[in-house]
């Protein structure tokens, strides 16, 4: 009885209570007038069929009007599994649609919930990376004051380097909130792009202009590689493409050889895109931190630390700025042989 449909149901019950009456009218019969079968004949069919068709009807008006409610809370809409024209489908068909309906709507909920713990877990992570990262200039401000306001400010050897010191760590700080109020509008979509054909040859020559002076501090060069000399006219926001430029670039100065830093980028022509890559040869990332690298302060390893500076923001930005001009990003690694970041632009 655990898969009986409700027809099945109906039926056991049905015959149940006619074997039931049919006994009753026996001993009535037998007690109080002469035993016939004339009535067997004409009480029991009737009995059968009219227990069948009211335990049928009431049990299929109950439990659909059950299977009602379930549709609407898992939010079926009627446009899953219709019968075809000209073709009903019977209560068993539609009973087993109503469980493997519930059942993929409770994968499905299991499944939102562990996004949602995930989700939670990275809130976390998240809340404590951005108070460490604001507590570190905070803490040097303070100390930094605190020095100046026992006596340091009448010292001509340190006032001044403590104040510089005081605005290095100022600026750190709103570079973190710049970046996290970009991030936010670029995620929520309140940011804006103002998308125009532009030469990305122009571009990336000004970019690189623009790094110069840092690639001389960590001792590296920057490699361009055009796919042509002529004009290479990409269709995108040139403000933010710079900024993707800009940080990955730097990302590629900062964390190349130590000793002698090489920051390659080159263009492909691919298809109606335009392939970028930037690279360096530095250490790499180990394979396991790669599908981690665009969150939010991320740190891979003691390579890529806060040492280094930056806001831990920079390659979050990147992906978000690509995603909104409907782009990717990957980056292939491996530990001592370098990191290439590549994405697509689409030809102007």
């Amino acid at each position: 009885m655990n898969h009986a449909s409700p027809r099945k149901i109906a039926l056991f019950n049905a015959l149940f209570i006619t074997v039931a009456a049919v006994f009753i009218l026996a001993l009535v019969l037998f007690f109080f007038y002469e035993l016939q079968l004339l009535p067997f004949f004409v009480f029991a069919p009737f009995i059968f069929i009219s227990s069948y068709l009211a335990i049928s009807y009431s049990l299929e008006k109950f439990i659909y009007e059950k299977i009602k409610i379930i549709y609407k809370t898992i939010g079926w809409m009627g446009s899953r599994q219709k019968p075809e024209k000209g073709k009903r489908k019977s209560r068993d068909d539609e009973l087993e649609i109503v469980n493997q309906l519930v059942l993929e709507w409770s994968g499905k909920k299991e499944k939102e919930i562990e996004e949602l713990k995930k989700m939670a877990t990275y809130r976390r992570e998240f809340l404590g990376n951005v108070s460490h990262e604001l507590k570190t200039p905070i803490f040097n401000i303070q100390g930094y004051i605190l020095t100046l306001l026992d006596g340091g400010l009448k010292d001509d050897k340190i006032n001044t380097k403590f104040l510089e010191r005081s605005v290095k760590s100022i600026n750190r700080m709103i570079a973190i909130v710049e970046d996290l109020e970009d991030i936010a509008r670029l995620e929520s979509g309140e940011l804006t792009l103002h998308q125009e054909a532009f030469d990305l040859n122009q571009l990336a020559r000004e970019v690189i202009e623009f790094m110069e002076m840092k690639a001389a501090k960590y001792k590296a060069k920057i490699v361009f590689r055009s796919a042509s000399q002529r004009p290479v006219n990409v269709f995108g926001d040139k403000r933010r493409i710079r900024q993707v430029f800009i940080n990955l670039i730097d990302n590629a100065i900062k964390y190349g050889d130590s000793k002698q830093g090489e920051v390659n980028i080159s263009f492909y022509d691919f298809h109606d895109n335009y392939l970028i890559e930037i690279s360096d040869n530095g250490m790499g990332i180990h394979e396991e931190n790669l599908y981690r690298i665009f969150e939010r302060f991320y740190r891979t390893d003691e390579g890529r630390s806060r040492k280094k500076g930056g806001s831990g923001l920079g390659l979050a930005i990147v992906k978000h700025i690509l995603e909104a001009h409907r782009q990717t990003i990957s980056v292939r690694s491996q530990p001592g042989e370098g990191t290439t970041f590549s994405f697509t632009l689409k030809q102007g």
